[in-house]
């Protein structure tokens, strides 16, 4: 089955500082090399490394970087023949700052444009699979159909009845009663630490059981950074611990785990087989410089677990 990853594809300019300037402070940065990334381009370049049938849409402007960001994709094993196009959008960049082995990440503003997804698009949507995206994104998808148009909260519900499963990645920003109607039924929601907290109001997993059933929700899952994750289904809980490394850069890392998560769930292992791979997965990433430091092998990871464990 192929999976889809709807989201962001960017150009990722890296600067490192001593520390990040307060208001009306001024600061000096020191720049790296700048390297393709965006978040959900980053889970989709580890879910074809991997071994994944893997389609990536999103929405570009037709300039060279464009063109680079799509070259670089299809490189990667990653499917671009959904891609959207509008001349009239930025460039899609982000400014990253590595500042105490954390980072800042401030991404250029290219505006909420509704995504029209071609007939071809929604028909390959229209079969099983799962779909890793985000709400910034499902809240612009639209499609023609012969019975009108479909859009939106209704566009996923279409696509969950014909078996596309969803996978959402909230990150920080969490999520709020006006987003149900896109996560309800998801197949997995993922928080890290803020945006779960952002979210509930609270860091305890356990309450959310009959937020899970109400809402459909196969598995909410809470990245811990280098404590893990733990995952909650409304009754079974799970936890996967992390591993002591020395952290190179982190950016990337929840998208590792995305990737390898719709990887393995993709290949019908076990939630809790998912996670623990999952969880190697991100942490070998971090002792990797730039977003795509996930890009591995099963077998690559697999034996960097191992390797790990018998330390």
């Amino acid at each position: 089955m192929t999976a889809f990853f709807i989201g962001d594809v960017a150009l990722d300019e890296y600067y490192t500082a001593d520390r990040w300037p307060g208001r009306a402070d001024k600061g000096m940065v020191q720049e790296l090399p700048a390297e393709i990334g965006g978040s959900i381009a980053n889970a989709a370049v580890v879910h074809a490394a991997l071994g994944g049938e893997t389609q990536f849409i999103s929405l570009l402007n037709d300039s060279p970087l464009s063109g680079r960001l799509t070259d670089d994709l299809r490189q990667n094993g990653v499917g671009i023949e959904h891609m959207l196009v509008d001349p009239a959008i930025a460039e899609s960049r982000n400014l990253i700052f590595l500042i105490d082995g954390e980072h800042v990440v401030l991404t250029v503003e290219m505006g909420e444009q509704p995504m029209w997804l071609a007939p071809a698009t929604l028909a390959a949507l229209r079969r099983p699979g799962l779909l890793y995206t985000t709400l910034y994104r499902v809240r612009r998808l639209h499609s023609r159909t012969g019975n009108g148009v479909l859009r939106q909260a209704d566009l996923l519900s279409d696509l969950r009845r014909h078996g596309r499963r969803a996978i959402f990645d909230l990150d920080v920003g969490g999520c709020a009663p006006e987003d149900m109607p896109y996560l309800a039924g998801a197949a997995v929601v993922i928080f890290n630490q803020v945006g779960f907290r952002a979210a509930f109001g609270h860091d305890d997993m356990a309450r959310l059981g009959g937020w899970i059933r109400d809402h459909e929700i196969g598995w909410v899952v809470r990245t811990m950074a280098a404590d893990g994750a733990e995952a909650f289904d409304g009754e079974t809980r799970l936890q996967a611990a992390g591993y002591p490394v020395n952290v190179v850069d982190v950016t990337g890392a929840g998208d590792t785990f995305g990737g390898a998560l719709t990887w393995c769930l993709g290949e019908g292992r076990s939630f809790a087989e998912a996670l623990d791979f999952s969880i190697a997965a991100a942490s070998r990433s971090v002792t990797i410089h730039g977003p795509r430091g996930g890009k591995a092998t099963s077998g690559e990871v697999l034996a960097w677990r191992k390797e790990e464990h018998d330390r």
